[in-house]
C-alpha cells in the first residue's frame, strides 16, 4: 500500500474514457473553484455570525475523523467494510461550550432571512480496478449550507464511469439534495434524487437516517471522549452501483438497518452493522459486519468480522456478487500519526481468511491514507489500498483489487 499523490491511474493508460474522465475532473474542478470564489467574500461574512464550530453533519467532533454531509451510503461490498474511515458512522456528540459571556443578547431591528450559508464543498473521489477487467470511477463533490435555525441542506452531483469486459461502459450522472435536522438528541437525516445514464432510463434514488445517543456521555475535562453508546437506523433505495454489466440490467436494491456505535472507554470501541436488502430481480440478502478496536498511542489493534448471504446467487444473471455463504475475519494493525506540521497519515494491514460456499482462502488487505492541509480551509485526503477479499466469482483464480480514494474539503 503505497500512497502517491499523483493520479498515475489516470495519465498511464492512453484510452478514450480516461482522457474524457479526466477532461471531466478539470471541467468540473473548475467549475468548484468557481463558484468558490464567487462565493467567498459574502459567505465568509455570514458564517462568521453563525455556528461556525459546526464540524460534522450530525454536529458531531472530528475526534476520531471526518464524514460527508450526506447520509453513509450503504455497504455494497465486502472489501470496502474493513475500512474503518468509510463505514464506521462517527457519531460523537460534542462536549457543550462554556458560554462566551455573561452578557444579555443584543436585538437587532434587522429583518432575519433564511437565507443558507455555503459551509463546505467536499469532493469525494474513487477509482476501483480489478485483475479481471473491471473499472468503478466516482467524483462526487457535494456543497453543503446551513440555515438559521441550525439545520443543514446540501446539494450533490457528479461524474461516475463504469467498465466491464464484454460491457458497452456506462457514464453516469448523480443528482442529489438532502437535509439534516436535530429534535433533541436525535439527528434526522433524509436525503432524494435522480441517478442520469448515458444509455439507461433515469433512476430515483433516495435515503435516510435516524441517529440517536443511547447512554449518557462521559467526556474528560480536555474534551476527549470517554463512553458513549449511539444507536442508529438506515434507509437507502437506488440503482445498484456495483458494476457496468449490473447497471445494464437496471439492478435497484432497498437497503435497511441499524448501526450500533459503543465507546467503550477513551481506547476501546466497537461498531456493528446489520443490513437487510431486497432487489428488484427478486433477490434479497442479509449483510453483517462488526469492528472491535484498541488504540495504543500511535497504534491500533483491530478485530473484523463480515457475513453476507443471498437467498439466491444471481451473478450470471443480474451481474452483481450473491454469494449464499460468504465469510471473512481478519485481524488488523495500524499506525497513525503526523509526518510534517502538514501531512497526517495511517498504515494498516488487514490478514485473515474468507470463505466462500464452504472453502477457505487467505484474506489480506493493505492501506495507506494521507491528508494534507493545506490552509485551515482546505485539506484533502488521499488513500490507497489493495484487497484479495472477493467482491465477484472468479473460480479457481485469485483475486485482486486495488482503490485509489479520498476527498478535497474546502471550508467557507
Amino acid at each position: 500500500m503505497v500512497n502517491n499523490f499523483i493520479v498515475y491511474f489516470f495519465i498511464s493508460r492512453p484510452s478514450s474514457y480516461t482522457r474524457l474522465i479526466w477532461g471531466c475532473l478539470q471541467i468540473q474542478l473548475a467549475l468548484i473553484c468557481t463558484v468558490s470564489i464567487w462565493t467567498f467574500s459574502e459567505a465568509k461574512l455570514q458564517a462568521a455570525q453563525a455556528h461556525q464550530t459546526w464540524k460534522s453533519p450530525s454536529g458531531f467532533t472530528e475526534e476520531i475523523t471526518k464524514t460527508n454531509p450526506a447520509p453513509t451510503p450503504i455497504l455494497m461490498a465486502a472489501p470496502e467494510n474493513f475500512n474503518p474511515d468509510l463505514q464506521v458512522p462517527r457519531v460523537i456528540p460534542k462536549p457543550p461550550q462554556p458560554p462566551q459571556n455573561s452578557s444579555p443578547p443584543t436585538t437587532s431591528t434587522e429583518p432575519k432571512t433564511p437565507a443558507p450559508v455555503l459551509e463546505s464543498i467536499d469532493t469525494d473521489y474513487r477509482y476501483d480496478t480489478d485483475n479481471f477487467g473491471q473499472t468503478n470511477f466516482f467524483f462526487e463533490p457535494t456543497a453543503q449550507f446551513r440555515l438559521r435555525n441550525g439545520n443543514k441542506i446540501f446539494f450533490k452531483t457528479g461524474f461516475n464511469f463504469f467498465e466491464q469486459r464484454g460491457v458497452q461502459s456506462i457514464t453516469n450522472f448523480p443528482l442529489q439534495v438532502g437535509w439534516q435536522g436535530k429534535v433533541g438528541q436525535v439527528t434526522l437525516q433524509t436525503a432524494a434524487g435522480v441517478d442520469i445514464f448515458n444509455r439507461l432510463p433515469t433512476a430515483i434514488n433516495l435515503n435516510a437516517k435516524v441517529e440517536a445517543p443511547i447512554s449518557p456521555q462521559r467526556v474528560s475535562s480536555s474534551g476527549e471522549l470517554l463512553s458513549v453508546v449511539v444507536l442508529s437506523g438506515n434507509l437507502e433505495q437506488g440503482p445498484y452501483k456495483s458494476n457496468a454489466r449490473t447497471l445494464e440490467n437496471q439492478i435497484t436494491a432497498w437497503r435497511f438497518g441499524p448501526d450500533l456505535y459503543w465507546q467503550i472507554d477513551r481506547k476501546t470501541s466497537l461498531f456493528s452493522s446489520l443490513r437487510l436488502g431486497s432487489y428488484n430481480d427478486g433477490n434479497s440478502e442479509v449483510q453483517s459486519f462488526s469492528r472491535l478496536e484498541r488504540k495504543f498511542g500511535q497504534f491500533s489493534l483491530a478485530a473484523n468480522l463480515f457475513t453476507w448471504s443471498f437467498n439466491r446467487n444471481l451473478e450470471r444473471t443480474s451481474g452483481y456478487f450473491s454469494p449464499q455463504d460468504f465469510l471473512v475475519y481478519n485481524a488488523e494493525v495500524a499506525w497513525e500519526g503526523d509526518i510534517a506540521n502538514f501531512l497526517r497519515c495511517r498504515l494498516a494491514a488487514n490478514l485473515g481468511q474468507q470463505r466462500l460456499n464452504g472453502e477457505f482462502d487467505n484474506a489480506n488487505t493493505y492501506q495507506t491514507r494521507c491528508t494534507v492541509k493545506f490552509s485551515p480551509d482546505l485539506e484533502a485526503d488521499l488513500g490507497y489500498t489493495f484487497s484479495n477479499v472477493r467482491n465477484q466469482e472468479t473460480g479457481g483464480s485469485a483475486y485482486g483489487g486495488n482503490s485509489l480514494a479520498g476527498q478535497l474539503r474546502v471550508k467557507f
